[in-house]
């Protein structure tokens, strides 16, 4: 399998590149202050909203790469990249945030035999050349 590295012109790759690095390096600091300050737990609004609106992201970008894959449209692998990547989100937070027992072995299944196996097949077109998608 052939990876082709996106084209960034000569004076904005070392700009973006900087800015990148420096960014997950300023995170590294403030995920410490994080995980020395924030509650176990916390009550919070729009429970459902927020889950509801990620399950429509996630609708739409795998039936949005379906689309594009049948078209045999190269924007096919931009859109699957980002839905794996918002399905392995979904999968993180669904185990993490769900309550011991009945509902944290649901949130496993789902994780295992769904969400994380359709993640990985939209990494797969992701990762294909443009024209063998």
């Amino acid at each position: 399998m052939t990876l082709i590295a996106p084209r960034f012109p000569a004076r904005r790759a070392p700009r973006a590149a900087t800015v990148c690095t420096a960014a997950g390096m300023a995170l590294v600091p403030w995920i410490v202050v994080l995980s020395r300050t924030l509650p176990h737990t916390v009550e919070v609004s729009h429970w459902s909203t927020a889950w509801i609106g990620l399950d429509v992201l996630l609708a739409g970008g795998l039936a949005g790469t379906g689309l594009l894959l049948r078209r045999r449209d190269p924007r096919a692998g931009a859109l699957a990249a980002a839905t794996a990547a918002v399905l392995v989100l979904d999968a993180w937070f669904d185990v993490t945030t769900s309550a011991a027992g009945d509902a944290r072995v649901t949130a496993l299944v789902l994780a295992l035999c769904a969400e994380l196996p359709l993640a990985a097949l939209c990494a797969s077109v992701a990762l294909r050349r443009p024209d063998a998608a």
